[in-house]
């Protein structure tokens, strides 16, 4: 897609800077909609099929996904919701009490302290460690500091980094959290990016009175196609059951029919997709390389969006300067929390000619 084409969109992205702006923040994807998902969502029109929409069908067509790119199938206790946080927010209210702590590991999503902050619950920290992973040891002493009750709230991918956690760390978070009396929460919207290795959480040891909210709205970018998936493990399903019908209406027809499509028939272009995002990484690596070769990159294949870490000469929020001197937007690092000081986040889900523009303009925003 060419730059005046992107420019006509009417979505967050590109409407919220001025044009002499390019973005690549906030995580919508400059990629044309699959298929499937148009003939779906225009049969509905051209039906004049506005109505209620009927539950389900989204649940049984991840279910098949899942089974397929995964080998693992989701529990049948499962909810359709409007976007996973309004799922997570759900889960935190099923899992703990009012007041109770939630744990998360920044620099994160930052929404996930707007989620804690709106169920009523108390946000602690364990940071990540110094490459980028999971803190294990750091995560034991928070919820050890917490008590019982407590929860813990993962991103799986996560988001800034990309990191896909391996079965050995997601399996030492159930442990963790088993012994002191934490649930865990885990948020899988990037999942469908992931070419290779992502474990579900549900899919391990020990996760059974764990909650998991995920979408298809990430991997084929169905972010203004709401709609979502809440799944329990077996010792949390009777919570999940408990809600009243209501809390499974969030969802519209166009959404549900939207993800129906992505997740049944739009496999082929997500395959396509994650091989045009593996070489937008090479080509950002390159770019990085030659222009920006102060710049600090730790990889992760979870998505599409990379967290740079720039030089202390530029301060704590680099994001402010590039778009002031180079009119690139990015996300600013700090509000993803302890961490995020000098970083930005990148997208890079975008044409390669973009990607090298947004490049150079940074590099020479820097100079």
């Amino acid at each position: 897609m060419t730059e005046n084409q992107l420019r006509r969109r009417r979505s967050l992205k590109w409407t919220a800077y001025p044009s002499d702006v390019l973005p690549m923040w906030v995580a919508e994807m400059d990629v044309p909609t699959p298929a499937p998902v148009k003939q779906a969502v225009t049969a509905l029109l051209e039906h004049d099929d506005v109505g209620y929409p009927q539950s389900g069908h989204y649940l049984r067509a991840f279910a098949d996904f899942a089974s397929a790119r995964w080998g693992w199938t989701p529990p049948e206790t499962g909810l359709e919701v409007a976007d996973v946080m309004t799922g997570l927010r759900t889960a935190i209210e099923l899992s703990t009490k009012p007041g109770a702590p939630v744990v998360i590991s920044p620099p994160v999503y930052p929404p996930f302290f707007d989620v804690i902050a709106w169920s009523g619950r108390r946000l602690e920290t364990a940071p990540l460690g110094p490459d980028g992973r999971l803190d294990l040891d750091r995560l034991d002493v928070a919820l050890r500091q917490a008590g019982p009750g407590a929860a813990y709230l993962l991103c799986s991918p996560h988001n800034p980094t990309g990191t896909v956690h391996t079965r050995a760390e997601l399996e030492a978070v159930a442990r963790i959290a088993a012994a002191r009396g934490a649930r865990v929460i885990v948020d899988e919207i990037h999942a469908p990016l992931v070419p290779a290795g992502f474990v579900p959480f549900l899919a391990v040891g020990g996760s059974e009175s764990a909650s998991v909210a995920t979408s298809a709205s990430k991997g084929f970018n169905l972010a203004g196609l709401k709609a979502g998936l809440l799944f329990a493990g077996p010792e949390a399903a009777s919570e999940l059951g408990s809600l009243p019908d209501l809390a499974g209406h969030g969802a519209s027809q166009f959404g549900l029919a939207a993800h129906v499509a992505a997740v049944s028939e739009g496999r082929e272009w997500l395959d396509a997709l994650i091989g045009d995002l593996a070489e937008n990484r090479s080509i950002l690596r390159e770019l990085l390389s030659v222009h920006l070769p102060d710049v600090r990159w730790t990889e992760g294949p979870g998505g599409y969006l990379a967290w740079l870490e720039f030089p202390s000469r530029l301060g704590d929020d680099p994001a402010a300067r590039i778009l002031e001197r180079g009119r690139v937007a990015l996300n600013s690092g700090l509000p993803f929390g302890e961490g995020g000081e000098r970083h930005a986040r990148l997208n890079y889900a975008t044409t390669p000619e973009l990607l090298e523009t947004g490049i150079s303009r940074i590099a020479s925003a820097l100079r």
